[in-house]
């Protein structure tokens, strides 16, 4: 949804690459048992910080560790830091007129601005592990957007130039944590209330069957939350067509028409096989991390 927000001079590159970049925003998530470093970038627990965190936590980077140590940084999550990192990388692809990294950065940056805008990837509780309400993550991020997303309205209007990537990555953050004592405190009230035998149901799912919260329980917690998967999912679209386009921007405005010219080299066509046909398989090497697991 993000490529309709881009103004005439990108939409026509992003459009064409539609299916690339749908495809391989997940990528992120592959990786985080695979790469040591990855699973951090997904994420912060702002709340390890105090009781008012965001007064406490440098904004800048080489502050933060000056002040808590890279080693505690990375154990609580950096995804802030992170996205500003990324919309940096953006920019020398485009300077660079690199077809490929385009790609792949905008894909990645589009996942970590929509794991900012999820409330529970702003808290030490990001599954419920610490309330007994385990599985309320995947519930808020899968469940609800699965059965309700077809009435949502998605129109953004365009993006725009953000003067401050790494201030709008915090403000993104900032407004989850905001959210979170709602996301869990309607769940828990909801689940006190509601007969338990309703709670869940059995779904086929291809050749399995697997349990699921209720479309009615669900349909509940959608009403209570009033419009807060929408908005939050609204957020994250025009925030990362703006951050494509700051970077773009940044880079020059460079022509992406050009680009637009060209098929990716049966090298790279290879590399991306090469990529996929790994995760796939399973062959990546596990590496144990501390900190989220959804």
């Amino acid at each position: 949804m993000a490529v309709f927000t881009l103004p005439p001079e990108m939409i026509g590159f992003y459009k064409r690459n539609i299916d690339f970049i749908t495809e391989h925003a997940v990528d992120p998530d592959k990786r985080r048992y695979a790469v040591a470093q990855e699973a951090a970038r997904h994420y912060i627990d702002i709340d390890h910080y105090g009781e008012n965190p965001f007064d406490s936590v440098p904004k800048y980077w080489k502050d933060a560790v000056e002040k808590y140590s890279e080693d505690t940084l990375q154990a609580y999550g950096i995804v802030p830091w992170h996205i500003d990192v990324m919309v940096r990388r953006l920019s020398e692809a485009m300077r660079n007129n690199d077809y490929y990294k385009i790609l792949q950065v905008s894909a990645d940056l589009g996942h970590y601005i929509g794991d900012a805008h999820v409330p529970l990837h702003c808290t030490k509780n990001y599954n419920g592990q610490l309330t007994n309400q385990k599985g309320i993550h995947g519930f808020w991020e899968s469940r609800l957007p699965e059965l309700f997303m077809k009435n949502y309205d998605f129109y953004t209007g365009r993006a725009v130039f953000v003067d401050d990537p790494l201030e709008a990555a915090w403000s993104y953050c900032k407004a989850s944590f905001a959210a979170v004592d709602s996301v869990l405190l309607f769940e828990a009230k909801l689940n006190s209330e509601f007969p338990s035998d309703q709670k869940f149901s059995f779904e086929d799912r291809g050749a399995t069957t697997r349990q699921n919260y209720s479309e009615k329980y669900s349909a509940e917690y959608h009403l209570q939350l009033d419009g807060m998967v929408e908005r939050r999912m609204r957020n994250s679209i025009i925030a990362v067509g703006s951050l494509w386009y700051t970077a773009w921007v940044n880079a020059g405005q460079p022509n992406l028409e050009l680009l637009n010219n060209r098929e990716l080299t049966k090298e790279l066509q290879k590399k991306y096989a090469e990529e996929d046909k790994m995760w796939k398989s399973g062959k990546q090497k596990n590496i144990e991390f501390k900190g989220h697991t959804d």
